[in-house]
């Protein structure tokens, strides 16, 4: 699994995209000398970086998104437990809620999840 992780900036810079896209890359350097204060070298450098990863791509000079918005939080999600708690779902939640107790709609919530997944639904 390529490595999603993403520092404050470069999130911030995603956010601009998911949020613009199709966005021309020209338009993109204007965003972001406005949002982010950064010059045009920059822009391409990230992008190009975030290209890499298979979040975005730039084909023709325009900027769009290889992965969405949710997409990208998923398979960082997974990530995340696969790298700390050896892929193991139960093991994350069980750490997860030593800290945080569930509320009644968390837990109604996360049983339906089970159900639907159990059934084979999305």
């Amino acid at each position: 699994m390529a490595d999603l992780r993403l520092g404050p900036v470069e999130s911030r810079f995603a956010e601009l995209i998911w949020d613009g896209e199709p966005i021309s890359s020209t338009e993109l350097v204007h965003l972001a000398e406005r949002e982010l204060e950064w010059k045009k070298s920059t822009t391409y450098t990230v992008l190009k970086r975030l290209c890499e990863k298979g979040i975005f791509q730039n084909e023709g000079g325009v900027v769009t998104s290889r992965l969405s918005r949710e997409e990208y939080a998923a398979r960082q999600s997974e990530q995340f437990v696969e790298e700390t708690f050896s892929g193991s779902l139960p093991a994350f939640l069980t750490a997860f809620t030593r800290r945080k107790k569930l509320t009644e709609e968390e837990i109604d919530q996360l049983q339906r999840l089970i159900e639907r997944n159990r059934r084979g639904e999305e």
